[in-house]
C-alpha cells in the first residue's frame, strides 16, 4: 500500500471539497481548483478524505499517491497559498513589476518583459546594498513553480561566480576557475 496514498486528508474550516463525474473541485477563500481523476476511488467523510485503488496494478499505485498528493497541494493552496522566492545574484542586475508584468535587467543587451499569468501575483524587493528578489504567491502550486522555473530559467546560476537567478536559500555548487 502507497505510504502517501493511504494517509488521509483532513479539509481544513473554509474550504470547500466536491466530487462529480472524475472531476475534484477545491473551493477556498483564495480560489477555486479542479483536478481530474481516474482509477482510484475519492471519500469524503465528516471533512476528511480517503483515496482506494480497486487492485494492486503499477499504474494504479503510482496514481493513488499521485492524486492523494495533488489534492493535498490544492486544499493547502486554497486555504494558504504558495510563495516562491527568487534571488538576482549579478552587478546590475535589476527586476521591477508593474502589475503581472516583470522586467528583468539581467546583462543581456536588453530588458526580459515577462507577463505573469494573472493567477500569480509578482512583488519585487529591492534594497540598497542587497540582491533584488522577486517574490511570486498564487493558490495553485503547480503554476508557481513553472512561472519561477522559467524565470530562473532566462539566466541560470553558473558554478564559477555564482551570478545568475536563483531560488532563495539555494546553495550553487562552486568551481575552482583556472589556476596557473
Amino acid at each position: 500500500m502507497s505510504r502517501i496514498g493511504k494517509s488521509p486528508i483532513t479539509v481544513p474550516e473554509g474550504v470547500t471539497v466536491t466530487l462529480a463525474d472524475n472531476i475534484v473541485t477545491v473551493k477556498g477563500k483564495l480560489g477555486e481548483l479542479t483536478q481530474e481523476y481516474s482509477g482510484i476511488e475519492i471519500k469524503i467523510e465528516e471533512g476528511v478524505i480517503t483515496l482506494e485503488r480497486a487492485s494492486d496494478k503499477k499504474d494504479l499505485r503510482a496514481k493513488h499517491g499521485l492524486y492523494r498528493a495533488l489534492i493535498a497541494n490544492m486544499i493547502e493552496g486554497v486555504s494558504k497559498g504558495f510563495e516562491k522566492q527568487l534571488e538576482l545574484v549579478g552587478v546590475g542586475y535589476r527586476a521591477s513589476n508593474q502589475g503581472n508584468k516583470l522586467d528583468l535587467a539581467v546583462g543581456f543587451s536588453h530588458n526580459i518583459v515577462l507577463d505573469v499569468a494573472p493567477e500569480v501575483k509578482v512583488e519585487t524587493i529591492s534594497e540598497k546594498g542587497k540582491n533584488p528578489i522577486v517574490k511570486l504567491t498564487s493558490h495553485d502550486k503547480q503554476l508557481v513553480g513553472a512561472v519561477a522555473a522559467k524565470i530562473r530559467g532566462f539566466r541560470k546560476p553558473e558554478p564559477y561566480k555564482g551570478k545568475g537567478i536563483r531560488f532563495v536559500g539555494e546553495i550553487i555548487r562552486r568551481k575552482a576557475g583556472k589556476s596557473a
